[in-house]
């Protein structure tokens, strides 16, 4: 990103938030702005995609730490018209924030398009790419065998069409005869005091270019759209965020990739839940089999029901536990499937099953599960 830009952008104007805003609300304004103006969200709409690219440049910048300081330093400088010498001191301007003397045209903004211009001047340093957010949703059963993803990324980086020199191809921008390439230009009021401020005619950049790019439009930045395919791993949580290194933004000078950062969503299973690695599901059981022990068929997320033997005397909300049928976890390790019984009782009855209930009613005619209750609430003496 060029000087230029950050005298003529503000960035937090562009996502809608205050100057102190923390980096969870920069996030939540960027994600709001970004949904609302995607270019699969509004096809044709070449307004919103403009939206959109101005909403991703912004939030490069400003969910980065240190291009965010970087940022603000500068949006500091240029509203206070740059340092001010006093006495017989030095000048310090925008050169020297940048690497290099507001005079000596070494280091500073002359490195960015050196090796256009040649002169042996220092190249500039190598730039990480910037970190990439996106989101995917999951089915139930595919986060818990994970899958492959096509993901649509937008992110900053050198105009393809004039490859960050802001010129329209074919043409180089000349070096600022105003400045002399330093970007600041120095006045005197005739006393003691001197101002370094921003060159009024290349804006601080060092260069001016006389063709613009019509693609960025002279600012030699762009969005560029992109479509990769991402593993999700085996096991992951709803809302869990996906790390992968090096498929952010591209780098600078060369500089070393972003990384992408998924935050992942999992809709809800008809029959499972979830709690930790471990999965959870609700069974059914007759009274009898409650009562007098049986062996039941219950399914598992993967297709193959287990045998699970529920043994006499089984009361309502019982969890049995059928290890290694959970989700995968840390190092491939699966949880375990927690298997809560419900003894449902009929709605209606033949006649040969109430006959049956009956009858086990007149046999257990001496047991009254009640009695310990009733003594307990019983007035005391």
């Amino acid at each position: 990103m060029s000087p230029s830009d950050w005298v003529e952008k503000d960035f937090y104007q562009v996502l809608g938030v205050k100057k102190d805003a923390s980096a969870d609300e920069i996030k939540k304004a960027y994600r709001k702005l970004a949904r609302a103006n995607h270019p699969d969200s509004n096809p044709g709409d070449a307004a919103a995609e403009e939206r959109f690219k101005a909403v991703s440049e912004a939030y490069s910048v400003l969910s980065n730490t240190e291009h965010r300081k970087e940022y603000d330093e500068q949006r500091e400088l240029f509203g206070q018209g740059g340092f001010r010498r006093t006495g017989g001191g030095a000048d310090y301007g925008f050169g020297d924030v940048f690497g290099g003397g507001a005079r000596t045209g070494s280091g500073g903004l002359n490195d960015l398009f050196g090796g256009i211009f040649g002169g042996g001047r220092v190249r500039s340093a190598p730039r990480r790419g910037q970190d990439v957010e996106t989101e995917s949703s999951l089915t139930f059963e595919q986060a818990i065998d994970g899958q492959t993803v096509s993901l649509r990324l937008s992110s900053d980086e050198a105009c393809p069409s004039c490859a960050g020199t802001g010129a329209r191809a074919g043409t180089v921008p000349r070096v600022c005869p105003t400045c002399e390439g330093s970007g600041m230009q120095t006045s005197n009021d005739g006393g003691v005091f001197s101002m370094t401020e921003p060159c009024r005619q290349c804006l601080g950049r060092g260069l001016v270019v006389d063709d613009p790019c019509p693609v960025c439009h002279g600012s030699g930045r762009g969005v560029s759209s992109r479509t990769i395919s991402a593993r999700i791993p085996a096991g992951v949580k709803d809302g869990q965020r996906i790390r992968l290194r090096g498929k952010g933004g591209p780098g600078e000078h060369g500089g070393p990739d972003g990384d992408l950062y998924i935050l992942v969503h999992v809709s809800p299973h008809r029959l499972f839940g979830r709690k930790g690695d471990n999965l959870t599901l609700q069974v059914p059981v007759r009274f009898d089999e409650a009562t007098l022990g049986a062996s039941i068929s219950v399914p598992t997320i993967d297709g193959r029901p287990v045998t699970l033997k529920i043994p006499p005397g089984t009361p309502n909300g019982r969890t049995f536990r059928v290890k290694g049928r959970g989700a995968p976890g840390r190092a491939g390790i699966k949880g375990d499937l927690m298997v809560t019984v419900e003894v449902e009782t009929p709605a209606s009855l033949d006649e040969a099953s109430r006959a049956a209930v009956e009858a086990l009613r007149d046999a257990a005619v001496s047991y009254n599960p009640r009695a310990k209750l009733m003594s307990q609430a019983a007035p005391r003496a």
